[in-house]
């Protein structure tokens, strides 16, 4: 499945994108939108894009204005203060995983085939999903399914988990696990998602701590964005866009230019459904008085 970028042109007209400005693409990815804000930029213009999965690298652009940095998000701060970058005119996250990710099976993060259970979005660091099943007690796997999931379920599944663990059969792979969750949901037949989506949306979420990268992604944004710019988010589920709103409406640094979220038109969700659950917050950098 090809990645195309979500809600594109909204995130561009959100950013405002000066000619001559510094941006930073906070999630890199396939670079749809990091193309759309180079070809918005002046000669003099300069696009910092990060990214925590090293076969970004494969993608960088070739353009002198461009500069792609291996890094998490989180830390923001740090690597612009390496490449002597003060502060900048804009930053976007689209936050999630990308289709070139689920599409790479051995990654783990889809379930459309069997694949070892890591879900890592730096798979050189960090603890995989495997390792966290096979560390973590039943009351903690089931408290991060359901923080991170929402899911219903997820105490059945997570004793469904432990006890096979505890067998010595523990789950082998992506099938594997997403076996075991539906039996133990009991979902219903006609259930319009997968029964193993949340929860494997909660272990990424966990082995990749996305929430509380997040957090400290938008923080570092909103300190070295100038005032005049702007910090747009693209979110893709509750958790994320409840954060996303929460800072913009709470910082003082910070005026909110959406009042709700932009989404996506039916085109665009007909022409790729994974803009559906799509929402885009922006919010304009301001003085604060000393």
């Amino acid at each position: 499945m090809a990645h195309v970028a979500v809600l594109a042109r909204e995130s561009l007209d959100a950013l405002d994108v000066r000619a001559g400005g510094t941006y930073v693409d906070a999630t890199f990815g396939a670079g749809g939108h990091a193309a759309l804000i180079l070809d918005a930029l002046g000669t003099a213009g300069r696009l910092i894009a990060f990214d925590a999965d090293p076969t970004a690298s494969a993608r960088a652009i070739d353009d002198p204005r461009f500069t792609l940095l291996h890094a998490n998000f989180r830390d923001l701060a740090s690597h612009l203060d390496a490449i002597g970058v003060a502060s900048v005119d804009g930053v976007l996250f689209d936050l999630g995983v990308s289709s070139m990710q689920l599409d790479e099976g051995e990654r783990g993060f889809s379930f459309r085939a069997a694949a070892p259970l890591d879900m890592r979005l730096d798979p050189s660091s960090g603890e995989s999903v495997a390792e966290f099943l096979a560390t973590r007690d039943e009351h903690e796997i089931a408290d991060v399914i359901y923080r991170y999931g929402e899911e219903r379920a997820s105490r059945r599944i997570a004793r469904a988990i432990v006890a096979l663990r505890d067998a010595g059969t523990p789950v082998r792979d992506t099938l594997d696990l997403a076996g075991v969750i539906a039996r133990a949901a009991r979902a219903p037949a006609h259930q319009r998602i997968h029964p193993a989506t949340r929860t494997f949306q909660a272990l990424r979420i966990a082995v990749n701590d996305e929430l509380g990268a997040l957090r400290d992604g938008l923080d570092a944004a909103l300190a070295r964005t100038a005032p005049g710019g702007r910090v747009a988010v693209i979110s893709f589920h509750s958790l994320e866009d409840r954060i996303v709103k929460n800072t913009f409406r709470e910082d003082s640094r910070v005026r909110v230019l959406t009042r709700k979220p932009l989404v996506a038109g039916d085109d665009e969700v007909a022409a790729n459904p994974r803009a559906r659950s799509a929402k885009l917050r922006v919010a304009e950098r301001v003085e604060v008085a000393a």
